[in-house]
């Protein structure tokens, strides 16, 4: 594999947008103290400094794949809840979450957890849901057209996923309220109140990789994230720490592929934890003028189709498990 050079520059014109305010100043980089994360990207574009990129990025010409998966996600976005039954359902919250991860896969999702929700997971400025659970769901992109990125297919890629973790979304949703309770359903990219990796880290989906992407012992780090918010009673899925994050402090894949550098070798503290962090005025600008990126999700090795066995063997034996 070529090693893509480190000396990548944006250009002018997108520069010219760049708000005052460091992205990683909004991120908290460098904080001691814990705080709620502040909303930054995918928000509407009046409400964040970095709107007029985000601006910019949608202006931008669309790779091809792009448009067609663009509407794809938007049928599913559009896609009208079921109302809620008049009648509740009872069952044990066991028969409830065995329920919920048949109907998500039935939706298309490939993966499935719940975790309780938690302030400290909303952005400043934002209400805490009143649904008392999070249920997280992964769907995996294609590898082959992962391995294309930053090209089109790579990106188009990306956005068909997000209509697939959409599916997912709205499909258990309206499933929950069809039960009689409500549901709220969420898929990316747009943010809404809160961030969604904290929860699905909580909910046994893996550990955070170097590149800020989970690496999950199945999936690797090529997925995408939706969720639901419900108070139907559930029983929360353990968190699963299985080495990647040990793995990642030996590997350096990531770090040397990334054209703008913005993969720090190192852990770093932000809002008062020390973990691993991407630099956000580094990789923002690369990824707009590419209609996206995904090289460090495609380079990862846990993302390697038939590769994670292996990986989780070597991993074991170096625990000595």
């Amino acid at each position: 594999m070529t090693r893509r050079r480190h000396d990548w520059k944006p250009s002018a014109e997108q520069m010219r947008l760049w708000p005052a305010v460091s992205g990683n100043a909004i991120n908290g980089l460098g904080e001691e103290h814990f705080r709620r994360p502040s909303p930054i990207y995918w928000q509407a574009p009046d409400s964040t400094p970095h709107g007029p990129l985000q601006l910019w990025f949608y202006q931008r010409p669309m790779p091809d794949g792009m448009a067609e998966a663009r509407r794809e996600r938007q049928k599913w976005i559009d896609a009208p809840l079921a109302p809620i039954a008049a009648e509740r359902a009872e069952r044990a919250p066991a028969e409830w979450t065995r329920e919920v991860e048949r109907v998500a896969k039935e939706c298309a999702a490939d993966i499935v957890g719940v975790t309780a929700m938690k302030a400290a997971w909303v952005f400043e400025g934002s209400s805490v849901p009143p649904q008392r659970w999070v249920v997280m769901f992964g769907v995996a992109h294609d590898y082959e057209a992962m391995k294309t990125a930053p090209e089109g297919p790579s990106n188009a890629e990306v956005i068909r996923q997000y209509a697939r973790a959409m599916r997912a979304a709205k499909g258990v949703a309206s499933w929950i309220r069809s039960q009689g309770w409500d549901a709220v359903p969420h898929a990316g990219p747009s943010a809404g109140a809160f961030v969604m990796i904290p929860p699905a880290l909580e909910c046994g989906f893996g550990e955070l990789g170097k590149h800020g992407s989970i690496i999950h012992r199945e999936l690797g780090s090529s997925f995408r994230l939706s969720c639901v918010l419900t108070d139907l009673p559930l029983v929360p899925t353990a968190r699963d720490e299985f080495g990647a994050d040990d793995f990642c402090t030996r590997c350096r894949l990531c770090s040397d592929e990334c054209p703008p550098d913005a993969i720090p070798p190192e852990k770093q503290l932000v809002r008062g934890e020390r973990r691993w962090y991407v630099d956000f005025d580094k990789c923002l600008p690369y990824f707009n003028e590419h209609g996206g990126c995904g090289i460090c999700i495609a380079v990862c090795p846990w993302s390697r189709p038939g590769v994670a066995p292996t990986l989780l063997t070597k991993l074991a034996r170096r625990r000595g498990e």
